[in-house]
């Protein structure tokens, strides 16, 4: 960014780059896990929505409060829907075997396409259409490649077998540990409920797949 024209835009209308690219300057943004911060509730929420695990995100955004560079939830119940609903996207579609077997095919296509010159590193930062394009204008003269694409578009099938894989994929697990309001005080939801330290602990390591093609 900073080699771009972007900062005598900012300058030009009185903005600080410096100021803007210091990620402490922001605390709703960015935070550790398992706290909550604007990027995980925008991308678990808008992903629930896409993916039809709620229907509207409007339960939960009408039931937090951002308030001293935190995120807070009005109550117990709204933050323990909130978590539950972020650990089934984590485990279901971030860090779910689809994911594992969508970042293995995808990495090994488009790793033959580089090999073999079919794509240079510069058209990656192109669109997804045009890489496309590009690559399977050759699947009828690799074999490889076109085994690699079956894979990659599901056409031929795979499991997690860890006793006898082609693949091992480890993807990262997240799960969250909202605030909420509980009369005057602010809590974590594991205090409320214990029981879920342990998921905390459970989903905070690594998932690890082996992957088996059936060819």
């Amino acid at each position: 960014m900073r080699n771009s024209e972007i900062p005598g835009i900012l300058k030009k209308y009185g903005f600080d780059t410096d100021y803007i690219l210091d990620s402490g300057n922001f605390l709703l943004l960015e935070r550790d896990l398992p706290d909550l911060c604007a990027d995980r509730i925008d991308y678990s929420l808008r992903g629930a929505v896409i993916f039809k695990e709620i229907t509207s995100a409007e339960y939960f955004l009408n039931n937090f409060e951002a308030k001293d560079g935190e995120w807070i939830f009005k109550d117990l119940q709204s933050a323990e829907k909130f978590a539950e609903l972020f650990l089934k996207m984590s485990s279901v579609y971030y860090a779910g075997l689809s994911s594992a077997i969508m970042f293995r095919t995808v990495g090994d296509w488009l790793r033959r396409a580089l090999l073999k010159k079919y794509i240079t590193h510069d058209d990656l930062f192109t669109t997804d259409g045009g890489v496309l394009e590009k690559i399977n204008a050759h699947l009828k003269e690799d074999d490889e490649l076109e085994k690699l694409y079956r894979r990659m578009a599901g056409k031929i099938g795979c499991k997690n077998s860890p006793g006898n894989y082609d693949r091992k994929v480890t993807l990262k697990s997240r799960a969250v540990d909202p605030l909420f309001r509980d009369g005057e005080r602010v809590k974590r939801l594991s205090e409320a409920k214990p029981g879920w330290r342990d998921v905390i602990r459970r989903e905070s390591k690594p998932k690890e797949y082996f992957l088996k093609f059936e060819g």
